[in-house]
């Protein structure tokens, strides 16, 4: 299935603007223009390709707003959506959002998963606490 020219257009504008908002530092406005994209959606929205990176988008804003139970919500979708589970990324944000929630054993899980698809490199970018925790889990 694919999304129309037009809105295939209108949804990547909105993400592009939100993008350049989170990215000039206006984490609640760029939020605001990935939502409305995702509202742009089909019914049945999980099932567009642009509800995977739209979710992580929205996910990665609350993350970062240390919102974790909202981030987790939009993760938890994202995994569902199409080339979401196996996204190396995506179970990065899962493994440190269990962690934060202290359910170690789904944060091992999410954690090892990112680790084997993508190497230590995915986690060189933020808190260096998960991949300690991951080293204590598994022989890295």
């Amino acid at each position: 299935m694919q999304l129309s020219d037009s809105a295939y257009s209108e949804i990547t504008a909105l993400s592009k603007q939100g993008d350049d908002l989170v990215e000039a530092g206006d984490l609640e406005a760029g939020k605001h223009k990935y939502i409305a994209a995702l509202r742009l959606l089909p019914e049945n929205h999980r099932e567009w390709e642009a509800a995977t990176w739209l979710y992580v988008a929205i996910g990665d804003v609350h993350f970062r707003m240390n919102n974790y139970d909202k981030a987790f919500k939009c993760f938890f979708n994202a995994v569902q959506c199409p080339k979401g589970l196996g996204n190396p990324y995506i179970h990065l944000r899962l493994g440190q959002l269990y962690y934060e929630q202290e359910n170690l054993e789904k944060a091992t899980d999410e954690l090892t998963r990112a680790y084997m698809g993508a190497g230590l490199e995915i986690f060189m970018e933020d808190d260096p606490k998960y991949l300690e925790f991951l080293e204590t889990k598994i022989k890295i």
